[in-house]
Formats: C-alpha cells, sequence, structure tokens
C-alpha cells in the first residue's frame, strides 16, 4: 500500500493517475498558502503583510517543488521530504494563516488538516512516500521517474 491508494479513496480527482494524486494535494495545499497569504493583506497591518509575504513565497515553493526539485532544495529543505516533516511545516503555517475572517480560516484550515494528515501517514509503515519525496537528492528532474 502506498499513499497513492489512501488518496484514490477522496472524492477528488479519482480518475488521476495514481503517481499524480500526491502532486495534486501538495499543489492544492500551495494554492491554499497562496490564497490565505493573499487574505492577509485585506486586514492591513506590518504584521499581516509579513505574514503575507511569507505564506506566498511558501505556497509558491510548495507548488513548484511538484514539478523539479532544486539540488539545494534537498540540502536546505530537507523536512519536505518526508511525511512528518512536510506535516508538520503544513500545519504550522495553516495555523499562521489561520485568522477570524473565513477566506483565512477556510484556506489556513485545509492547510493544517491536511499537515495533520501527513503526520499521521509517517506512522503507517505499510505507506510508502511518493516518488518526488523518495528520490529527493537525485537532483533536478529526480521526480520524473
Amino acid at each position: 500500500m502506498d499513499f497513492s491508494d489512501i488518496l484514490s479513496a477522496l472524492p477528488f480527482a479519482p480518475d488521476a493517475p495514481r503517481r499524480y494524486q500526491s502532486r495534486i494535494v501538495n499543489l492544492a495545499v500551495g494554492v491554499g498558502m497562496v490564497l490565505g497569504g493573499v487574505g492577509q493583506f485585506f486586514q492591513l497591518g506590518i504584521k499581516t503583510i509579513i505574514i503575507g509575504i511569507f505564506a506566498i513565497v511558501f505556497g509558491l515553493t510548495t507548488a513548484l517543488l511538484e514539478f523539479q526539485i532544486p539540488p539545494v532544495a534537498s540540502k536546505y529543505a530537507s523536512f519536505m521530504f518526508s511525511f512528518v516533516g512536510r506535516g508538520v511545516f503544513y500545519f504550522f503555517l495553516g495555523m499562521v494563516i489561520v485568522d477570524s475572517k473565513w477566506y483565512q480560516f477556510v484556506p489556513g484550515g485545509i492547510v493544517a488538516l491536511v499537515g495533520v494528515g501527513y503526520i499521521a501517514l509517517e506512522f503507517i509503515p505499510s505507506i510508502e512516500p511518493p516518488a518526488n519525496m523518495r528520490d529527493a537528492d537525485a537532483g533536478w528532474g529526480a521526480e520524473q521517474v
């Protein structure tokens, strides 16, 4: 059993090839981070602007990691290549994005919930990580197995 088996039971993208389902989840999380970051700008303040910028940058980076993994990513962001590391990162950023407005609560809550899911997957030994998480140290284009 691998990560794709769990994703195939979910209602979104059931027809997507198995190797792309984890990418769809991670891309959705990246979009959620970007939307949560944009939502921070509606409450003008230095704190919300800084949080918004960081959430947008991290969201774009998360989405870009699904297409290419630069060698520097596996060196400086190695936590993104394990379920628990990615889960803690998603949970933390989701909780930072969450605020009282629905346009901050919904994306932040989804990102945090996916983070909890990733943390749980770390403790299920029969679940293998997706290819782009296993082959992180292979360099550019490693996700194209």
